[in-house]
Order: structure tokens, then C-alpha cells, then sequence
């Protein structure tokens, strides 16, 4: 099961890492000074991402 996991670092700052069933983390926050800050980014994403684009930058422009 996917999960986002939430924890300190070093810096003392809020991050989360969002986790496949296998484990393997797919991406990582940016640091927060607040934990509602981070659970509040998480929350977004959940509700704002299922139909998100890709855009990929590696095309080449004609």
C-alpha cells in the first residue's frame, strides 16, 4: 500500500516522503518548519493530483 510518511530532519524541519508498497520512496518533500505545514501539503495533494500532467521537458523543441 502507498503512504506518505511523515518525519524530522536534521535541520529539525518537517518533511514527507511519499512511499510505493514495496517501500521504495517515489519523492520527498521540501522542509517545513510547521507539521501542520507538511500535512496540510500532503492533503493537497491528495485531493489536487489524481489527474495531474505530465510535462516533459526532455522533448525536443522544434
Amino acid at each position: 500500500m502507498y503512504k506518505f510518511e511523515v518525519y524530522k530532519d536534521k535541520a529539525s524541519e518537517f518533511r514527507f516522503r511519499f512511499k510505493a508498497s514495496n517501500g521504495e520512496t517515489m519523492f520527498s518533500s521540501e522542509g517545513y518548519k510547521a507539521k501542520a505545514s507538511a500535512l496540510s501539503a500532503i492533503e493537497s495533494i491528495k485531493k489536487n493530483a489524481p489527474g495531474a500532467e505530465v510535462d516533459d521537458t526532455t522533448k525536443a523543441s522544434s
